[in-house]
């Protein structure tokens, strides 16, 4: 399992790559199959022991939901007291997905830790750049995405989010020995932070420090000059009133 965490201040939110129930069609042929009591127990020791280390916890899990409706596949939010702080349930699922195995979900998640906002996505949610332009909008510092995936594009993408929004990434992705993949720890300039090995279980972290010369660039310069530059005004105040500038099918 690759885990990877973002920190701010004194707790330590952490962002955990391996399901606790397992992901659909991969370790899982039919909900009848799972035991969900076990799983209720394995997500309260979890909890458990979140409180006992004082310790923030995101960890993807299946949701399960009054029968016939099918699951959520979800991230919960669980707290350093080991409560839960929240669930974020998948949005944007494949086609298979929706088809045979979840129920989406419809409502992003954002929590704050130690005046660090973080925001929540998963899987192939990585591939539609305007859940992460909402994010933006909702002021994170830091998204955490949890993806069972093997395609190296996905790193390329969380690194494009993480530049063109100004914020922390945190990649968590499951170790697997066949792939290079590694879950990733990205800064707002789209810069790789940490990584844990690739094939092997281990943990990449950093800490969040706004103040950091190094992001002065991309939080103070380009992330407000981008939000006036989206708004539009700035440039029409320069519009010019000009025959030339109107005619665009001329030399």
């Amino acid at each position: 399992m690759h885990q990877a965490s973002a920190a701010g201040g004194a707790h330590r939110p952490f962002h955990r790559g391996g399901a606790a129930s397992g992901y659909a069609k991969s370790q899982i042929g039919d909900w009848q199959a799972v035991d969900w009591q076990l799983l209720r127990e394995e997500l309260e020791a979890t909890a458990a022991l979140a409180r006992e280390l004082a310790l923030w916890v995101v960890l993807g899990s299946n949701h399960r939901l009054t029968p016939p409706h099918r699951p959520h596949n979800s991230l919960y939010v669980i707290t350093d007291k080991g409560q839960l702080a929240g669930r974020y349930d998948k949005r944007l699922c494949s086609h298979a997905e929706i088809s045979d195995w979840y129920t989406p979900g419809f409502a992003p998640l954002t929590f704050d830790v130690d005046g660090f906002r973080f925001g929540c996505a998963l899987c192939i949610e990585i591939h539609f750049p305007e859940i992460f332009n909402d994010y933006r909008r909702r002021a994170v510092d830091c998204m955490l995405v949890s993806a069972y995936a093997d395609d190296p594009i996905f790193l390329v993408e969380a690194r494009a989010h993480a530049s063109l929004n100004g914020y922390w990434f945190s990649m968590a992705l499951p170790t697997n020995p066949r792939t290079p993949l590694a879950s990733t720890i990205i800064s707002p300039d789209g810069h790789l932070l940490a990584q844990t090995e690739p094939g092997r279980p281990s943990i990449a972290a950093m800490t969040i420090d706004p103040d950091d010369t190094r992001w002065h660039v991309p939080l103070r310069l380009a992330r407000p000059w981008r939000e006036q530059a989206r708004a539009g005004k700035i440039y029409e105040a320069l519009r010019a009133d000009d025959e030339r500038s109107r005619d665009r099918f001329s030399f």
